[in-house]
């Protein structure tokens, strides 16, 4: 009788939705906000995340190359973006939530929003 009540609980654990993501929190400090304004080198529509580069001017007039993380093809798709919505060359000015580790990383704030050359582009991720 305790085999069949375990297999049942089982296989009712089995078919359960987890509903669990990784959290940005780690990585980003959310708390902070920062203004990415340069050229785009890439921009990867790929899953999990699509990922945008950018060439910016740091305080000290250094060429840097930011690494921004953004939402997945299908929640880009679903606020009418497309995979060729930016392209090298396109200036483009983006707020993110940085690295904690002080790197030119970050993840698109959420609304995220990208001005691209003179056009904003949105999403708002769930």
């Amino acid at each position: 009788m305790r085999l069949a009540v375990l297999a049942i609980l089982l296989a009712g654990a089995v078919n359960t939705p987890v509903s669990g993501h990784h959290g940005t929190a780690a990585s980003y400090d959310e708390s902070k906000q920062v203004t990415v304004r340069g050229k785009v080198t890439e921009f990867w529509w790929r899953n999990p995340h699509s990922a945008l580069f950018i060439d910016a001017v740091n305080d000290n007039g250094e060429r840097v190359n930011w690494s921004i993380e953004m939402g997945s093809p299908g929640v880009l798709t679903r606020a009418g973006w497309n995979r060729r919505m930016l392209g090298a060359g396109d200036m483009v000015s983006i707020v993110v939530h940085p690295s904690r580790a002080g790197t030119p990383v970050g993840v698109c704030a959420n609304p995220c929003n990208v001005t691209a050359n003179g056009k904003t582009l949105s999403v708002r991720e769930p």
